[in-house]
């Protein structure tokens, strides 16, 4: 049988998340007795093993993981759904009102063009702009929360979307003004990435922090407190620059990859206020 219920996928992808029934099954709030015959009976249905479970824990196979991906987007797609007809049926309806996820410190200059553009357009609808964290947008595209980002690749995906480039730009490090390779014109990734005093900021990834000796970062403010305090450095796109503080030295990085930044939308979009607000960020 080809056809899955959302209730399967959802305990699938928790036990899949966890690699642990009883805590997927505390997650789920419900017992693991039934939880592991719920998983059984997916597998039986489907033909394939999910799971390998031995004494040591659980472990996912090839089919496993390939089930974890698209069960998550197809959760996304199911609560993203929901929440889009919520909206619909709000005053005024999606025909008046957009929300556009953005980066809480991406390029101000660029958003403020967009929104002045488009404001100017007849029949313009009402913008909600919702910050984001680090890496956030993709999410919250995803699950409905928003109807149109800004992102950035290569930080963002834009996998199962539709988008258009709207700015291209290099990278900086933001460095203590006091520290020594802050009086450099320029610098390469390797000179930032070896310095015992100055280690590199970690963000989180998936919900995890890679390893390393940099501070872990929970938000921008943090960041640039901590920048300013001597205690790390951080590679930022060249917009950047417009948020630097007076401790704060931005020197360009000669060899890192560009960032692209790009308005996404879901592919399957119908609406003709988000097709208007489209059209306005590729004349930009």
């Amino acid at each position: 049988m080809d056809t899955l219920e959302t209730r399967e996928l959802r305990y699938f992808v928790a036990v899949a998340e966890e690699l642990h029934f009883g805590r997927a099954a505390e997650r789920l709030g419900m017992a693991q007795p039934p939880l592991s015959r719920a998983i059984q009976q997916l597998e039986r249905r489907i033909g394939v093993c999910l799971l390998e479970r031995n004494r040591r824990g659980v472990r996912l196979t090839g089919a496993g993981e390939v089930l974890l991906h698209e069960g998550r987007a197809a959760l996304d797609a199911t609560t993203a759904a929901a929440r889009r007809t919520r909206r619909a049926d709000s005053p005024g309806g999606p025909r008046n009102r957009l929300v556009l996820a953005v980066k809480a410190a991406g390029s101000h200059e660029l958003l403020q063009k967009l929104l002045d553009a488009y404001a100017a357009e007849p029949d313009a609808a009402e913008i909600e702009v919702l910050p984001c964290g680090m890496c956030e947008q993709e999410g919250i595209l995803r699950d409905g929360r928003a109807d149109v980002a800004l992102m950035q690749v290569p930080f963002n995906s834009l996998a199962g979307f539709d988008s258009e480039e709207l700015m291209t730009e290099g990278r900086i490090a933001i460095l203590p003004a006091g520290h020594p390779l802050a009086a450099r014109k320029t610098l390469s990734l390797a000179d930032i990435s070896d310095v015992p005093d100055l280690p590199l900021a970690r963000w989180p990834r998936h919900g995890t922090y890679p390893p390393g000796p940099g501070p872990e970062i929970h938000d921008q403010t943090q960041l640039a407190q901590l920048i300013a305090l001597g205690r790390t450095v951080a590679v930022f796109p060249d917009s950047a620059r417009a948020r630097l503080w007076t401790e704060h030295t931005a020197v360009p990085l000669t060899d890192a990859p560009p960032v692209v930044t790009h308005i996404a939308w879901p592919a399957h979009s119908r609406s003709l206020a988000l097709a208007g607000l489209i059209r306005t960020a590729a004349q930009l």
